[in-house]
């Protein structure tokens, strides 16, 4: 019944005057059951009568059959241009799940405030069958010249490999009008033209999808919502949750990623950094800096938002455990802090390094085995609905689309929504249409899931060269590590005391005669400095990250042993 009540409020097509290549009867609204063009577009725009998708308990795992059967009941998705969609009309119904709490005193005055977009508003008028809007500014697909976009994508069978692609790889086109012919359910006339704040429908359904499969939130009413990217979505969640003027400040992890600090501080926001060890963030110095609290000598109240990286955190590559997480959730729970996970590294976790040329156990046999072995996100343990989870295609597919979602419960998620509508106004339809084709036409949820684990194997053979190079060429005394178990970032500790000018020196005068050093032998790595969480505040050790995840194997390891030659030279080691 509660599904039927929100299928109830979908917007119908939004047809542009002039400009529809239906036929004016021939319009309706999201799943068809029939196969007959004629009769899926037919003429009162009705809700379909597909089967009730079957519910789900707070134990049960989602499976891409289930999602395969849930699609055959519902039928052809149809959503024509701005139509207005959100999670509920696409998973399965919850049952015997607890409802989100809720945060109206985490949110801001600027975000409390926001109301709905009234144009976006007016256009839940559409469903009324016949209505001719003159309402809505959006252009006519005819004046689009864009007739089609084709492109080669991998495809499961060839390989996911750059040459088993340009060998094996299909070309797939996605044109002005494939909906209006049958041929597709999102074609450019749509894409290309303004959408809900959301996102497509299009898109919305798949990344719903996935997250049931990855997370399955065990509250009943968490939604997605597309975005522009994760760095886009932080500076809203900022703004949705920290205001500067009642003092609000930010948890992270003691070395944070610096785009993360920079969003943060210009907001008039405080960021604190809490103590971390090989598995990232401690939950009882997190504990311990709440309980104890000083307002006064903080310059900031009590923090109510932490920002974590669990998985191959930027920039120490820590990944979390899954007590470790439920120890934090625990600290958060009892402090009342809402968390917002950034996962942009969460599928790329690896087995432990082994060692140089040493040999890995075989990879997943299946993408069932593949999401069994990853440690369980923080939404995927979030009874009470404190979490939003900002995932983004810029890690494992391409960085360029500027397209991720964000997940959270229905209050939070309406709030970004609210935001978004007079800000990013959503992700481009270029990127939507783009991704869509290949992920939902072309590979899948299962495709999908098996290029990730190809991704997976490659980042672990990059991951066992930097460290390999490492322990070649790093004077071993000097510099120590711990071998990142997922994500992107090598993350070096060179020790301060053992320098020659310790005690006369700064902590940032010696790592930057490093890093000039290692410019000037033609390596660039990442400066620790540029990671501290708390604004002003120097270092209190010497890190610098590397990346693995560009150079080749040669030059990667080339960098490495240039990146020791200027510590031996800091260090004036013969």
């Amino acid at each position: 019944m509660r599904r039927t009540a929100r299928l109830a409020s979908v917007l119908r097509p939004v047809v542009v005057p002039g400009c529809s290549r239906l036929p004016a009867a021939g319009r309706r609204s999201f799943h068809q059951k029939s196969k007959d063009s004629s009769e899926a577009l037919g003429p009162a725009a009705r809700l379909p009568d597909a089967e009730p998708f079957a519910p789900v308990t707070p134990r049960q795992k989602i499976t891409i059959q289930d999602i395969h059967d849930r699609r055959e009941k519902a039928g052809r998705l149809v959503a024509m241009t701005a139509a207005a969609s959100d999670s509920d009309m696409f998973k399965a119904p919850s049952l015997d799940k607890p409802m989100a709490k809720r945060w109206d005193h985490h949110l801001t005055a600027e975000s409390l405030v926001r109301a709905p977009c009234k144009l976006k508003q007016a256009a839940r008028h559409l469903k009324k069958p016949g209505i001719i809007s003159l309402g809505g500014g959006l252009p006519c697909a005819e004046y689009f010249p864009i007739e089609s976009l084709t492109m080669k994508v991998a495809t499961v069978d060839g390989g996911f490999s750059e040459e088993e692609t340009r060998t094996f790889g299909r070309a797939t086109t996605i044109g002005k009008y494939d909906v209006a012919k049958n041929k597709g359910v999102y074609d450019l006339s749509i894409s290309l033209n303004y959408h809900q704040a959301t996102g497509s429908p299009q898109m919305m359904r798949w990344v719903t999808e996935h997250t049931e499969l990855v997370a399955n939130p065990p509250y009943a009413d968490w939604k997605t919502c597309l975005t522009i990217g994760s760095t886009g979505a932080l500076e809203q969640a900022f703004r949705m949750l920290c205001d500067k003027e009642r003092g609000d400040s930010v948890l992270t992890e003691e070395y944070s990623f610096s785009t993360a600090l920079e969003t943060a501080w210009p907001l008039g926001v405080k960021t604190f950094g809490v103590k971390m060890d090989e598995e990232g963030l401690l939950p009882e110095s997190m504990d311990e800096m709440l309980t104890n609290w000083d307002a006064g000598a903080r310059g900031a109240r009590k923090p109510h938002v932490l920002y974590t990286v669990p998985s191959g955190q930027n920039p120490t590559g820590a990944t979390q455990g899954e007590k470790r997480r439920r120890d934090i959730y625990a600290i958060c729970q009892k402090h009342d802090v809402f968390i917002i996970e950034d996962e942009p590294y969460y599928f790329l976790q690896m087995p432990p390094y082994a060692g140089p040329g040493a040999s890995h156990p075989p990879p997943p046999a299946s993408v069932d085995e593949f999401l069994d072995s990853l440690i369980p996100s923080l939404l995927s343990m979030d009874v009470d609905g404190r979490v939003l989870r900002m995932d983004s295609f810029s890690k494992v597919v391409v960085p360029g689309s500027r397209l991720g979602w964000v997940t959270a419960s229905d209050q939070i998620i309406e709030r970004y929504i609210r935001h978004a509508e007079v800000a990013s106004q959503g992700p481009s339809g270029i990127s939507q249409a783009v991704m869509f084709k290949m992920l939902d036409e072309e590979w899948g949820h299962e495709g999908f899931l098996r290029w990730l684990m190809y991704l997976q194997q490659q980042y672990t053979k990059r991951r066992d060269t930097i460290v390999s190079a490492c322990e070649e060429f790093l004077p071993r005394d000097i510099v120590s590590w711990v071998p990142p178990r997922a994500g992107m970032f090598h993350w070096l500790h060179v020790d301060p005391s053992r320098h020659p000018d310790a005690g006369r020196k700064t902590l940032l005068e010696i790592e930057e005669e490093i890093f000039d050093l290692c410019i000037e032998k033609g390596a660039l790595v990442a400066r620790g400095s540029w990671f501290v969480a708390e604004e002003g505040r120097g270092p209190s050790d010497i890190f610098f990250r590397a990346t693995y995840a560009a150079a080749t194997p040669e030059n990667m390891t080339e960098a490495i042993r240039r990146f020791g030659e200027a510590v031996r030279e800091s260090y004036r080691l013969a």
